[in-house]
């Protein structure tokens, strides 16, 4: 059986350029980069080739570049690092992030709450999952110290309006962190290509989720606003996150996020949306009752997201699996847990209908013809378990 995998919103596969970029420095190459031996010396080099192609990319200097373990350690490290340092400069303890951000930054906002007494504000959306910028205005203070919306929601696919949030968190002074795990490849991070992130004092971004391997992300650092690290020992990346770094691995996410920006061209991204909306017009006209999740149109290239009511998520997608179709309930990092999805419930939707909830997500080598067949599988499906 051949598999369709529409549930790269999970992760990737890791593409062979990478593999082969990442080889030398898994090998002979294998030295620590602070090592100040001949073979330390090569891997500090190959480190530091990286950081200059993301911070290339990036739009910003080699020394705005830190890298971490992934998204879910660079949002700890933007909101709480981001937090403190605003703090320890002398800016209120108030903070304000969106209902439905990803739980690596709802969490580090809990933490803020429970252990520095820091006062959580938490944004609202519609029922598209989209922030009303008059609604931040209006919660926003003069010691906000930081404001948290992520780009696009890995859930429901929405795109926020995160250029104008950000200039209304600059407006009173608060730093601005827009988590871009899921569009990081998609849009440009570059701020004169993606006037979007003009406003962005960080941006965070993973390598897994553009065929990169697991384990490496960056926190990309747009500004020079005080930065308080999380985790703690020799002083690598410039005191900022400590720990040996992972050459091999920064080496992999330069290499993809290179490709990743070469490949998403103007024209690949519109067939992409293209075939995105064929394919939902597909699903809602073939499944009784399905909706779309997300804004119907401001909403990520290849993400499609919906709810069944009458049908179990979980049920619904062993069956796709046992068809052939790799897909997803919505986070990876909540897969498994029985209760709805926080995002959904933020929407408007009740707990029965979330819990219905059925995500799908791909890449540009998807083809039209291995969404078409996914939808009519998703049909026999549904009707199967209505059955």
């Amino acid at each position: 059986m051949t598999l369709i995998d529409l549930d790269q919103a999970a992760t990737t596969a890791v593409r062979r350029e990478v593999l082969e970029a990442m080889w030398p420095y898994l090998t002979g190459a294998y030295g620590n980069a602070s090592s100040r031996h001949a073979l330390g010396r090569h891997a500090a080099d190959g480190l530091a080739a990286a950081r200059e192609t993301v911070a290339l990319l990036a739009g910003v200097r080699p020394a705005q570049i830190v890298f971490t373990s992934g998204g879910t350690e660079s949002d700890n490290l933007a909101v709480i690092g981001l937090t403190l340092g605003a703090i320890a400069a002398g800016r209120g303890r108030h903070i304000v992030v969106s209902a439905i951000e990803h739980e690596a930054v709802r969490a580090s906002a809990d933490y803020l709450a429970r252990w520095h007494d820091v006062e959580v504000s938490v944004l609202p959306v519609n029922n598209s999952g989209l922030v009303d910028a008059g609604v931040l205005e209006a919660v926003l203070r003069h010691d906000t110290a930081l404001v948290s919306v992520q780009h696009a929601n890995n859930e429901v696919g929405t795109l926020q309006p995160v250029q104008q949030l950000g200039e209304l968190a600059r407006a009173v002074g608060a730093r601005f962190h827009v988590d871009a795990v899921q569009t990081a490849g998609w849009v440009s991070l570059d701020a004169s290509v993606s006037p979007e992130l003009s406003t962005a004092d960080a941006i965070t971004v993973s390598a897994h989720k553009l065929r990169g391997p697991k384990g490496v992300g960056a926190l990309v650092l747009r500004t020079n606003a005080p930065l308080e690290p999380v985790i703690h020992g020799g002083g690598q990346e410039r005191d900022r996150r400590s720990g040996t770094e992972n050459v091999a691995g920064a080496i992999g996410f330069a290499r993809a996020l290179e490709l990743a920006a070469a490949e998403h061209d103007p024209t690949t991204v519109a067939r992409v949306c293209a075939d995105r909306d064929a394919f939902i017009h597909a699903v809602t006209n073939s499944v009784p009752g399905a909706q779309l999740t997300g804004h119907p149109t401001l909403r990520l290239p290849a993400h499609a997201s919906f709810v069944v009511p009458g049908i179990g998520g979980e049920p619904l997608l062993v069956a796709l699996d046992d068809a052939g179709v790799l897909a997803s309930s919505g986070s990876a990092c909540a897969a498994g847990r029985d209760e709805p999805s926080p995002v959904l419930l933020a929407m408007g939707f009740d707990a029965d209908t979330a819990r219905t909830a059925i995500r799908f997500t791909w890449g540009v080598s998807t083809t039209q013809d291995e969404l078409s067949r996914a939808a009519h599988l998703l049909a026999n499906s549904a009707a199967s378990l209505r059955a």
